[in-house]
């Protein structure tokens, strides 16, 4: 059974280390389904409060040009950002407002990332902007009956031998 009464906003030590253990091998895309507030709480991070109230979304999009840079020199990048809305399927009381899906080279990477001092300065605006979230690991696989790598990878190649056959490479 699911407990949907609870919020989630933090990796838990059981959680963390059943996502190491489960030992994914190169590049990983962490889904995000984000929550935000009416109006965002900087009590916990007083040093990063704007001058006057701001939606959960605008702290959100601050926490997302704070990390963008960070995120990027460690080798990962956001693949999606999307405004959420009724569930086609699911349950009709849950919300989430917006989708996000960040890639990132390997777990190692993602670990890396997650403890740079220079990304956590800016975490305090996330905090603020949440409400609730969920953040699930995926790792890419084949389609079945298609080997090799999986979809998007084939994209991606696909892609880089058009550029560069155009390019002349």
């Amino acid at each position: 059974m699911t407990d949907t009464s609870a919020t989630h906003l933090d990796v838990s030590p059981a959680a963390g280390m059943l996502f190491v253990r489960r030992g994914i091998a190169g590049s990983v895309v962490m889904l995000n389904l984000l929550r935000f507030r009416a109006v965002a709480d900087y009590a916990a991070h007083p040093e990063l409060a704007p001058a006057s109230p701001i939606g959960g979304s605008e702290a959100f999009g601050r926490y997302i040009e704070h990390t963008l840079p960070h995120l990027r020199a460690s080798g990962g990048d956001i693949l999606f950002l999307g405004q959420g809305g009724p569930f086609l399927i699911g349950p009709e009381s849950e919300r989430w407002d917006m989708a996000m899906l960040v890639r990132q080279s390997g777990v190692s990477a993602f670990l890396a990332f997650a403890e740079n001092e220079a990304y956590l300065a800016g975490m305090g605006h996330r905090v603020a902007a949440l409400e609730d979230a969920r953040l699930l690991p995926l790792e890419e696989m084949s389609l079945p009956g298609h080997a090799g790598a999986g979809a998007l990878s084939q994209g991606r190649q696909r892609r880089n031998i058009c550029l560069g056959l155009a390019t002349g490479m």
